[in-house]
């Protein structure tokens, strides 16, 4: 099986020079996101978009602000807050009083929002294990350790 696909191939008759990193990031991206929202709907969570994911991101919404998640979702409050208003009604989270702060609320997730966290990490799991297969052990590994190193240079300081 051929890894290469014209996308990664400089066209010789082609002006378009070869993809750079973020188109070659941008689609194992999307087909993580894909199997994630598919696999989420075969095992019952069929109430949930690819909007929400962004709320269950790594390292998901547990105990933060919603404050803090917006900032690392990349999400203004107003946006933020609508996902969260939606995934509230639908029993995923609920926003309780920071009993550290009056004035703010931190994020709980609820039986059926740990059980939908739980499902994500097992999709993806199934996913690298399909692309372990597919490179091989050695090859996966050394991309687990690359895009390890790009995260913690990525990733600011007040991040996790």
């Amino acid at each position: 099986m051929s890894l290469s696909s014209p996308f990664t191939q400089a066209d010789p008759g082609s002006s378009l020079p070869p993809p750079l990193i973020g188109a070659l990031l941008r689609v194992p991206f999307e087909t993580v996101r894909d199997r994630m929202l598919a696999g989420l709907h075969e095992r019952g969570f069929t109430d949930l978009v690819a909007a929400h994911l962004d709320v269950f991101q790594y390292p998901g919404p547990e105990n933060q602000r919603p404050l803090q998640l917006a900032t690392h979702t990349r999400m203004t409050k107003q946006a933020l807050n609508y996902l969260l208003g939606q995934l509230e009604q639908l029993g995923y989270l609920v926003r309780e009083p920071d009993h550290d702060d009056q004035r703010s609320k931190r994020i709980r997730l609820t039986r059926r929002g740990h059980a939908a966290a739980k499902a994500i990490r097992e999709i993806v799991k199934d996913l690298e294990t399909e692309w372990e297969q597919q490179l091989g052990p050695r090859k996966f590994a050394q991309l687990r350790r690359l895009l390890t190193q790009l995260y913690a240079i990525a990733t600011p300081n007040d991040r996790p």
